[in-house]
């Protein structure tokens, strides 16, 4: 079967298929890191299934989820009104598209910026930048070169479920990481449907995306590992940066 775009198919299952994430614990990590700032509304750049976006929603702010995927924001859009949650969602691609009003801080949740070229996290990033305030704060992660290197590169991952089989062969050549991903969808009638897709990845380095931050007028607070463990051992970077100030 032909492969589609990333998330055509998978979007559905997404959140299902990472309930090992601990959304719940990353989440509050997240939210601690947001109130030490004054911050009243947030854009969730590749907002995916919306997890995170209802999360903050949750806690106080007023949110607006973005994402490339019409189908992502399909599945967001229905996850949010099954919970009562009144966030507002738009469809763009940040490397292209400024978002349509300014925000306070501007969020980039699991591997978003993976997925954004190494020709066009400039632009990306000046499109967040006008999209925040003097003094807004970016949080953003990245799966780390460790990563790439350690976990996907040349490895097959799998999940056999009941109702569905997840199958992903990774590669990685240079910068540039391909996941070839195959669902197995249980049918009502017992049978299996395949789906393909083709995810693409950018290894980024923190010294890249430092240097990328300050030529976008951002000021880097922090970089820490995964929920704040050691960098150095762990598979995902998170940056925390404000615009337009100094440390």
């Amino acid at each position: 079967m032909k492969n589609t775009a990333a998330y055509t198919n998978l979007a559905g299952w997404f959140e299902y298929l990472n309930d090992d994430c601990d959304y719940e614990n990353w989440s509050q990590y997240l939210i601690l890191k947001l109130k030490e700032y004054p911050l009243r509304n947030g854009l969730d750049v590749g907002c995916g299934g919306g997890w995170f976006t209802r999360a903050f929603q949750k806690h106080g702010y007023q949110m607006t989820g973005m994402d490339v995927s019409s189908e992502m924001l399909d599945c967001a859009q229905e996850k949010a009104l099954k919970t009562g949650i009144r966030s507002e969602y738009i469809l763009g691609d940040i490397t292209s598209k400024k978002p349509p009003k300014r925000f306070d801080f501007v969020t980039a949740i699991n591997d978003c910026f993976n997925y954004i070229p190494k020709s066009k996290m400039g632009k990306a990033l000046k499109n967040i930048a006008s999209a925040l305030k003097v003094g807004g704060v970016l949080i953003f992660d990245i799966s780390s070169q460790r990563k790439f290197e350690k976990k996907i590169a040349n490895t097959v991952s799998a999940d056999d479920r009941e109702d569905i089989t997840y199958l992903s062969f990774g590669k990685v050549e240079g910068d540039v990481a391909t996941l070839e991903v195959t669902l197995f969808v249980k049918e009502k009638n017992g049978s299996y449907t395949r789906l393909d897709e083709t995810h693409t990845q950018y290894i980024y380095t923190e010294e890249e995306l430092l240097c990328a931050l300050s030529e976008s007028g951002f000021t880097v607070i922090a970089v820490e590992g995964h929920l704040g463990e050691d960098k150095t051992e762990s598979d995902r970077l998170c940056f925390i940066a404000q615009k337009g100030v100094t440390k």
